[in-house]
């Protein structure tokens, strides 16, 4: 199926997403435990300097504020019933910027998990799951979104109904998890179980991949293992820029805009062909990113003392895949940049 997200990776080989949503808000005066979708009725005008940061950069991608635009997260901000009209603003936001940009940017409408737990283990039933992912699909959808953009998950069940909530919406879309455990994601699958689970879904995404996690480096071996299975899809990489500390009370992501440029490089080696940041990334990160990509031919494959060397150690040594459970990784010395 062609559409614009598809066309653009055709034509350049290599998309830069965008970088982190949250920090930079908090940098524009988001207060901790408020919810940022309020702000785009509240504060558009930061929304739209939050979407500029990216296309300024020279990201070909951004996602929209709506990653906690679900009736369950919204519910404790007594907004449950603006889940359609958050969404559906976010993505008029960005429409408003990609459209006024001098070359293609591509508007992803962000949906991020519903913070409940799926049946059988929790609570939260199938269709209610799909039900809610399809009412802020069809938000993005009617706001302009070139495409959904899953991100975050951890469960494979959420997995699926986002798939379904995004194939009612009629919506393409993207979809990311998160793998923070000892190289799996909170519910234990693994990159393998990953590249599994997307190729058999009947409402299959436009590309895969992953998001967030522990650090860079954890999420290049990530990405690694999705290579290794060779599935058909396109792989999405957007790691955090470098790893939290509590810096005077806030906190604060240590990698800095060379240690990014050399993650962005190493990700598409390792085979991803659509690289961003995530917590943490500021714009600062993207061009860094944007001109390491420009001026660096893809290489091969990085090993994974290469990764460690480059980008820091992980955080376990195994990468969830050779059935042992979680073990921290030795320290291995200092992290470099």
């Amino acid at each position: 199926m062609s559409n614009a997200f598809t066309d653009l990776l055709a034509e350049k080989g290599t998309l830069l997403a965008d970088g982190a949503t949250g920090t930079n808000l908090f940098n524009m005066g988001l207060m901790s435990g408020d919810a940022p979708e309020l702000w785009n009725t509240d504060e558009p005008a930061k929304i739209t300097k939050l979407y500029r940061f990216a296309v300024d950069s020279g990201s070909d991608l951004f996602l929209t504020n709506s990653f906690g635009a679900n009736a369950a997260r919204l519910k404790l901000h007594d907004a449950q019933n603006r889940v359609h009209e958050l969404s559906r603003v976010s993505a008029e936001l960005a429409r408003e910027v990609a459209d006024t940009a001098e070359r293609k940017v591509i508007v992803a409408g962000s949906v991020g998990p519903t913070g409940e737990i799926m049946e059988p283990v929790g609570t939260l039933s199938h269709s209610l799951a799909v039900e809610m992912f399809h009412e802020t699909a069809d938000g993005l959808k009617t706001g302009g979104a070139d495409i959904g953009w899953l991100e975050t998950i951890s469960a494979p069940e959420e997995y699926r109904a986002a798939a379904e909530g995004f194939q009612l919406a009629g919506l393409p879309w993207c979809g990311t998890m998160s793998f923070d455990t000892a190289g799996r994601t909170m519910m234990g699958l693994t990159s393998e179980g990953m590249v599994d689970l997307v190729h058999g879904l009947d409402n299959m995404p436009l590309a895969y991949g992953a998001n967030c996690g522990t650090g860079a480096s954890d999420l290049l071996r990530t990405v690694l293992g999705f290579a290794a299975k060779n599935g058909t899809l396109p792989i999405i990489s957007k790691g955090n820029a470098g790893i939290p500390k509590y810096v005077e009370g806030h906190i604060h992501y240590d990698g800095t805009p060379e240690l990014m440029a050399r993650y962005a490089v190493m990700a598409r080696n390792a085979g991803a062909s659509i690289i961003g940041g995530c917590c943490g990334t500021l714009p600062e990160h993207l061009v860094a990113m944007r001109e390491a990509l420009d001026s660096t031919e893809k290489g091969p494959a990085p090993t994974l003392e290469q990764i460690r060397e480059e980008i820091g150690d992980f955080s376990s040594e195994s990468d969830g895949t050779d059935g042992q459970g979680p073990t921290r990784a030795p320290r291995r010395g200092r992290r470099r940049g």
